[in-house]
């Protein structure tokens, strides 16, 4: 990227002029039309407040006006009012918060004369928010989206029933509450969805992809937009309690645990200095600690291994303290990973924080369906048994020598863990359960790893009332006992959790009978044994049905198998039906947006990951010119990526784009196994050719220290894969190329992922045009978003994949690509390419 673009020309295109209150009242009409209602007042203050002149212009250093920020605004603010139970609307009023009564009748003279003009009612569930081809907001947004207008009213809903039944039709859950928004990069949607939430929000949780824009939101941008707005909101942060310091575990440690090295001795001591003087115990403010140091793990507690309030420091506790601020706060700032985490296990604070939430947004909200399959799935690891043997010796030892042996019964589990990895020999693997089949001799190793846990847990229970650190060791066990045997069983945690009665209990009873009842002789045993579990099944589906809830999710029983560790996952095929529950209770707000969540401006797939409805999005453009600023180059005479050498071909067509831009590229893989590869042909590449750009590679530092260091350089080339396809912006000079492999489909041997197409396949559908083609759309959108990040911003997007012009579907993945001029012409991108590059001398 350069700066080659003149200024005049990029404020030109940043700043077309348009009129504000023009904006807002084409967005009422808008909304009203689709079933939604935003109050006069509202509008007008969110049109002044983006306009030319506004608060926000005046009161925030390089603020410029968007309409496609105003229009996501007005959406959102609508939203947030059709959540807004009447009591809290009146107390928002009197506080100033609220709307001005005397709208109501300015409103109904509104709707009376759109009613008069129209010629057919309009109803929430019959009519997309985007009114048309025109936007939810009026002229300038997409509706949910171009898809409506080729599939028919309603065509953005088609189901993928994998993701669960589908998108949820209108009044299934209060759809006028929700908002799906994809939001061009440039867009100013921060800011978008901040201002209304702190105007009239109430109580609002803001959950972000990482933890460093947590700390991006909490730090600057929530305080920015507060100060703008002169709003009396309190903001907290709240994050996972693996990022506080547990003061009981810091006093142990530094009373006498034996340190592996050195270095740890000297993070210790830091860590204690550290403790006198900070006020959250957020480890993120000790810079001279890494944040992956092998000392944290000793000094911070874990859902499994917190004293709760039995622990002398519970009144200083850090994460206690954390979540009482949150609690109190107007505005809770968390990361999706923490959301998710706490409404599954219930541990952190967000279950508490969620029933008195009155609006939830979701910012980089594409993580969302990877995130929510991650913590509604299930995970047990032997690090949790080895972690469990450690304590359990420490605490047996300390309180109760004399019970038994504890260091023979905790030496035959770690054994066991041991055994239970040499089962698979050397390597790593990802398997389903069923590929391994009935022979695996990981079947055996894990009945004895169960044996030597029993017998472990069976000693800790006994001696459990004799300290209260072995009562929590007890009931570490006993969890892992109930997780082993729901993998065993195939049930879910959420469904004995949230199972009905006694019902889902029933089943786990069933799967923890006898451990010779897994490997039953006896037809007697088999058939009571099957007839139990049938029992318990039907009485959960007869419970569920009379609650009205969705089906269990079905799930995929696999393993994943490291150098020194071994999982046990159980993974929900779709989170559509659990999230659905989540989302159920008093009315609140619900927004999701990020700049990639559709397919060619159709959110069916993400709609139905999510269990949403589609028809409830829009789409905003990029205020960028990508037909100037860009050019999107697919090379010719490329061989398929399944060809031996396509690899080589790659290299051959970048490197002298390479050599044209002088260096300034990024090169993103869809595996770690081609960064390995190209990254060496390159380096030779480049030696060979006598090119002196310097070469990052991912894993030769993290990812922050080789972003710095490419900024730095000017004319480096680093070759990535998926940590740098998203998250990463690098504006200016720096970059001016980005070169991907081919196109990412995500690979078929994964095998949640080999489930999901399996189910789809055995309902009809089409795999490849239900799931793989839009997944893979959404992750490109992504990679393609690393190249323009400004309007003085100039670049070639290279796409190394002969499908995207040879294949049928090609045409819907680059169609969904923003709008950069096109080319096949080597000479010419590489003109372009040497233009930009001289321009910087």
């Amino acid at each position: 990227m350069t700066r080659s673009t003149p200024p005049e020309q990029a404020a030109e295109a940043e700043e077309r002029g348009f009129d504000a209150r023009e904006v807002a009242r084409e967005a009422r009409t808008a909304l009203r039309k689709a079933g939604l209602a935003l109050s006069r007042s509202r509008a007008e203050e969110l049109a002044e407040l983006f306009g030319e002149d506004g608060s926000l212009s005046t009161r925030i250093p390089g603020f410029r006006p968007r309409e496609s920020q105003l229009r996501m605004a007005l959406a959102i603010a609508a939203a947030i009012e059709a959540s807004t139970p009447p009591a809290l609307g009146r107390v928002r009023a009197t506080s100033g918060y609220g709307s001005d009564p005397r709208d109501e009748a300015e409103d109904d003279r509104d709707a009376a004369m759109d009613g008069a003009s129209d010629t057919g009612s309009h109803t929430a569930s019959d009519t997309q928010l985007d009114d048309g081809a025109n936007g939810l907001a009026g002229e300038g947004g997409e509706p949910g989206g171009r898809a409506g207008a080729e599939q028919g009213r309603g065509g953005n809903r088609a189901a993928d029933p994998v993701e669960g039944d589908g998108p949820v039709r209108s009044g299934a859950l209060d759809d006028g509450n929700t908002l799906i928004v994809e939001a061009g990069t440039g867009t100013g949607k921060t800011f978008a969805y901040l201002v209304p939430a702190l105007r009239w929000g109430g109580k609002v949780i803001v959950s972000t992809g990482t933890k460093h824009l947590q700390d991006q939101l909490f730090a600057r941008d929530v305080p920015t937009v507060r100060d703008a707005l002169a709003a009396p909101v309190a903001v907290a942060l709240l994050k996972g309690r693996s990022n506080y310091l547990c003061l009981h575990y810091l006093q142990r440690t530094a009373d006498g645990a034996r340190l592996p090295s050195r270095q740890d001795a000297h993070h210790l001591s830091e860590i204690v200095r550290f403790s006198k003087v900070t006020q959250s115990g957020d480890k993120a403010e000790l810079a001279s600690v890494p944040e992956n140091a092998p000392i944290w793990s000793m000094v911070t507690s874990t859902r499994d291994n917190c004293l709760g309030q039995e622990c002398e420091h519970y009144k200083k506790c850090y994460v206690m303290l954390a979540r009482r601020e949150a609690q109190q706060a107007d505005v809770v700032v968390v990361n999706h990973h923490l959301f998710f985490a706490d409404i599954r296990l219930r541990d952190s604070g967000m279950a508490e924080l969620l029933p008195s939430a009155n609006t939830v947004i979701f910012d980089e909200a594409h993580q969302l369906p990877e995130t929510a399959t991650l913590f509604f799935g299930e995970t047990i690891s032997t690090g949790q048994l080895l972690e469990l043997a450690r304590d359990t010796l420490t605490e047996g030892l300390a309180f109760a020598r004399d019970a038994g042996d504890w260091r023979d019964l905790t030496t035959a589990l770690e054994q066991r863990v041991r055994d239970l990895r040499l089962a698979f020999g050397a390597g790593n693997l990802r398997a389903s359960l069923e590929q391994l089949g009935d022979a695996h001799p990981f079947h055996e190793a894990l009945d004895a790893l169960e044996d030597a846990l029993d017998d472990l847990a069976d000693l800790t229970m006994q001696q459990a009332a004799r300290a209260e650190s072995l009562d929590n060791c007890a009931k570490r066990a006993r969890k892992l006992q109930d997780g082993l045997a729901r993998w065993r069983a195939g049930v879910a945690a959420a469904e004995v959790e949230e199972g009905a009665d006694d019902a889902g209990r029933d089943l786990l009873a069933a799967a923890t009978a006898s451990k010779e009842g897994w490997s039953l002789q006896n037809a007697e045993d088999v058939a009571r044994l099957e007839a139990q579990r049938a029992k318990a099944q039907a009485q959960r589906e007869a419970d569920r049905a009379k609650r009205g809830d969705d089906a269990a999710p079905e799930t995929v029983r696999w393993l994943e198998v490291f150098s020194q560790a071994v999982q046990l996952h159980q993974t929900p095929l779709s989170v559509a039906p659990i999230f659905r529950r989540q989302r159920r209770g008093p009315p609140r707000a619900w927004i999701f947006t990020s700049a990639t969540l559709s397919v060619k401006q159709d959110f069916s797939h993400y709609a139905a990951q999510m269990g949403l409805d589609a028809t409830r999005s829009m789409t905003l453009p990029s205020p960028f010119d990508y037909a100037r600023q860009g050019l999107l180059y697919v090379p010719k005479g490329l061989p398929q990526p399944s060809s031996p050498d396509y690899m080589d071909a790659v290299l051959a067509a970048s490197l002298p784009l390479i050599e044209a831009s002088r260096g300034r590229a990024f090169v993103l893989c869809t595996t770690l196994r081609a960064v390995e590869r190209l990254s060496e042909s390159l380096r030779q590449a480049l030696l060979a050719k006598g090119l002196t750009f310097p070469l990052l590679k991912q894993g030769d530092a993290s990812r922050t220290e080789l972003l710095d260091r490419f900024r730095a350089l000017g004319n480096a080339v680093l070759v990535g894969s998926q940590s740098f396809w998203e998250g990463v912006d690098v504006r200016g000079d720096a970059l001016s190329l980005v070169i991907i492999d081919k196109l990412p489909f995500a690979s078929p041997d994964d095998p949640v992922l080999a489930a999901r197409l399996d189910a789809l396949a055995k309902r009809g559908l089409s795999p490849f045009a239900v799931h793989q083609l839009p997944q893979a759309v959404i992750t490109l959108k992504q990679g393609a978003g690393r190249l323009i990040r400004s309007e003085s911003d100039r670049g070639v997007l290279m796409i190394c994949d002969p499908r995207l012009v040879d294949k049928p579907y090609g045409r819907r993945i680059w169609q969904s690509l923003p709008p950069f001029s096109r080319s096949r012409d080597e000479t010419l991108v590489k003109a372009f390419l040497e233009d930009e590059a001289s321009a910087q001398g």
